[in-house]
Order: C-alpha cells, then sequence, then structure tokens
C-alpha cells in the first residue's frame, strides 16, 4: 500500500510550503461556508432556479479579466505579498455579507455585488498562490505538494459545507459568514510567516504585450493546450453544482444539502489519500482525458436516480475522476512550464477550471428550468463524455504526452536541477 499512500515529503522538508498549506487548509474550510451560504440565500429569498445560477454570470467577467491581469502581475510582482493582500481584501467582502445578512431585508443586488468581486479577488489571487508553488519546493517534489494543495483544499470543501448546512439549519448564515472571517484572520497569520517571492528576472512588466506573450506560448504547444480545453468543456457540460438546493428538496433530503457539495469533494479526498502512484505514471494527457469522460458519465448516472445514496455515490465518483484530472493537469502545468511564464499561465489556469464551472452552473440552471432537472443533469453528463472523446481525437499530442520524455519536462527538469546544484 506504501506505492498508493500519499506522500508527506513537502510538509516534513519545506517550512514555508506548511504554513502556505495551513492558512489555505484553515482558509477554505470558512470559504465554502460562504460559497454554500450564497446559494442558500437567493434560494429564500427567490426560490428561483435562475437567480441561482446568475451567480455564475456575475462572477464570469470579473474572473476573466482579473484572472488573467492577476497572471501578469504575479510574474512581475511579489507573489506572497499579493496573496496576503488579496486574502485580506477577501475578509472584508464578508464582513459586508455579515452585515447585509443582519439586515432585516438582506438586499439581493448586495449578494450579487459581492460575489462579482469574490471573483475580482480570485482572479488576482490565484495566479500568484499557483505560481508561489515551483519556487518553494524542489521539482521532484511538486506532484506530491499538488497533491497536498488539492487535499486541504478537498478538507475544507467537505467539512465547510456539512459543517454550513447544519448551521444554516440551526442558526442563520449569519453565523457562517462570522466564522468565515475568524478562519481569515488565523490564516493571514500564516501567510504572514512564509517568505517573500520576488519575481523572476527574466520576468516581463504587467502589460498587454506581456499578457499576450503568456497566451502565444499557451497556444504554442498542443498538450497544455488540452488541458485548459478539456477540463473547460467538462466543467461547461456537467457542472451541475447550481442545482443543489433543489436537488435536495426534489428528493425530500433537505438535510443532505450540505452532502451534496462535499460528496464531489470525498470522491477526490480518496484520489488524494491514494495518489502515491501518480509519481511513477507517465502519461499525464491520457489520465486526463479518460478522466474527464469518466466525470461525466458518473455525473449522468447520478441525474437517473431518485434515491438519496445513489445520487451521492454518483457524486462521489465524479469527484474520483475529476481529482485524476486536477492531479495530472497541475503535473504537466508545474513541471513544464518556465518560472518566468508561471504566473501568466496560471492566470490562464485559473480561467479554464474556474470559468467552466460558472458556465455550468448556467447551463444547467437554464436548462432545469426549461425542462426539468433530471434531464438538465444527465443530458450534461453525456454531452460531457461525448465532447471529450471527440475533442481527444483532434489532441494527439496530449494523449501521447510522456513526463518521461516531453521536450519541456525534460528541459524544465535539467534546469531546477543546475538552480539546486548552483
Amino acid at each position: 500500500m506504501a506505492k498508493f499512500a500519499i506522500d508527506l515529503t513537502p510538509l516534513k522538508k519545506y517550512r514555508d510550503f506548511r504554513n502556505l498549506w495551513a492558512a489555505g487548509l484553515i482558509s477554505y474550510f470558512g470559504s465554502m461556508i460562504t460559497y454554500v451560504a450564497l446559494p442558500f440565500q437567493l434560494k429564500e429569498l427567490t426560490g428561483s432556479y435562475l437567480a441561482v445560477g446568475a451567480l455564475g454570470v456575475v462572477e464570469l467577467v470579473p474572473l476573466i479579466i482579473f484572472g488573467l491581469y492577476g497572471g501578469v502581475l504575479a510574474d512581475s510582482v511579489n507573489r506572497k505579498k499579493m496573496v496576503w493582500a488579496t486574502e485580506a481584501s477577501a475578509m472584508l467582502l464578508v464582513v459586508i455579507l455579515l452585515g447585509n445578512s443582519l439586515l432585516a431585508n438582506p438586499t439581493i443586488l448586495a449578494i450579487y455585488l459581492v460575489a462579482a468581486l469574490f471573483a475580482v479577488v480570485d482572479g488576482l489571487q490565484r495566479p500568484s498562490m499557483d505560481a508561489m508553488l515551483p519556487r518553494l519546493v524542489s521539482h521532484e517534489d511538486l506532484p506530491a505538494a499538488s497533491a497536498l494543495l488539492s487535499l486541504r483544499w478537498q478538507l475544507g470543501v467537505i467539512v465547510g459545507p456539512t459543517i454550513g448546512g447544519l448551521i444554516f439549519a440551526t442558526f442563520s448564515v449569519s453565523v457562517g459568514f462570522i466564522i468565515d472571517i475568524a478562519t481569515y484572520v488565523v490564516a493571514l497569520i500564516f501567510l504572514a510567516k512564509v517568505r517573500s517571492i520576488a519575481p523572476s528576472q527574466e520576468a516581463e512588466k504587467p502589460s498587454l504585450a506581456a499578457l499576450f506573450d503568456g497566451v502565444k506560448y499557451a497556444f504554442s504547444r498542443q498538450d497544455l493546450l488540452g488541458t485548459y480545453i478539456i477540463d473547460l468543456a467538462a466543467m461547461t457540460l456537467a457542472m451541475p453544482m447550481a442545482l443543489y438546493p433543489f436537488w435536495a428538496d426534489e428528493l425530500n433530503a433537505p438535510w443532505a444539502l450540505g452532502m451534496f457539495y462535499a460528496a464531489i469533494t470525498v470522491g477526490s479526498v480518496f484520489v488524494t489519500l491514494t495518489s502515491g502512484w501518480t509519481r511513477t505514471y507517465r502519461f499525464h494527457g491520457r489520465a486526463v482525458i479518460l478522466a474527464a469522460m469518466g466525470w461525466g458519465l458518473a455525473i449522468a448516472l447520478s441525474g437517473l436516480s431518485n434515491s438519496i445514496f445513489v445520487v451521492l455515490l454518483c457524486l462521489t465518483v465524479a469527484g474520483s475522476c475529476d481529482m485524476v484530472s486536477a492531479l495530472f493537469r497541475g503535473n504537466i502545468w508545474n513541471q513544464t512550464i518556465p518560472d518566468e511564464l508561471r504566473g501568466r499561465l496560471a492566470g490562464i489556469e485559473l480561467l479554464s477550471y474556474s470559468v467552466g464551472p460558472l458556465l455550468g452552473q448556467l447551463r444547467a440552471a437554464s436548462v432545469a428550468a426549461a425542462t426539468t432537472l433530471t434531464i438538465s443533469v444527465t443530458s450534461g453528463g453525456l454531452l460531457c463524455f461525448f465532447v471529450v472523446g471527440i475533442l481527444a481525437l483532434f489532441l494527439p499530442k496530449m494523449w501521447k504526452y510522456d513526463v518521461t520524455t516531453n521536450e519541456f519536462a525534460v528541459r524544465e527538469r535539467e534546469i531546477r536541477k543546475n538552480r539546486e546544484n548552483s
């Protein structure tokens, strides 16, 4: 079993990585309570599929703009300072949500406005956060570190929504916001202990030209471009999250709302905890493609069942597939992209794994409003399965990607080795 167990080496070996990991673990726990609170509030205030699905719409444009801009900044500013500042900004946004929730009649407009501002903050933060990793651990430890970063997010996603659902049912969303604010305070303390990460000497100054250089690089590599396209298609076509509040009611299981949000992540945790095998599996692109098809099939099956337990099981399987895809996408990114381009490419990555779920929420809500919830979920999963399979036919370099022979992986491995030996 040792070859399957998650590798804890980065936590033992790198103090800065430990502090970054702890900050994220605590922050995600509170953030996921707020993440569940927003659609829950809108459902309670409006009872509308489209009102909940519109959350994805208001977040989309800010995320695209500031995700790309955040990627450019990540290559030219101190990445640690950027992460700290945006984390503090997110805490202030939760304070606004708390104030709104305490009003006799909470304002729907305020919820949408803060959701859009969250997208701005996320777009600015995530590229710097992702680009920090290759500077904190060695090249060989990147796969293990990526798995551990996924694990901290997963733990927050499981515990946060589950506790959030209980808090909303027992107390109120206001209590959930208070807990989120407290977690931000603790996370900021851990982040302050992470060493500064100055920009690379080869980094360009923030500009549109620098942004286009990053986009040009991404399009120059079919294996890299494929990681974005496959995930974008899978999430856009088969992300049912906007339907969770209604799905729980339809199955006469409102008590299970938090479990809906947690189920996918339970599957992700299983894969992460047994991710030791990913260190020796060579064909990363192939793993991404097959896992995305598995995600779509599991989502389709979840929509066909009227049993809460079968639905949660299918969502768990879907989460396992999604995690396999995420781990190997992360390995391709972290082990092949030059440091001076890492921030800009992290901005593109942010769009690939964030825009898809936002568009997916809108698609799922729109189809459910026009037809039924079952049709929305099942049709999306089947479309995902077939579309990803078709896309794979046009991405032969991604299918054949081998980390031991890929020219970009070999080059980065040599560069990192020379830097560590000098």
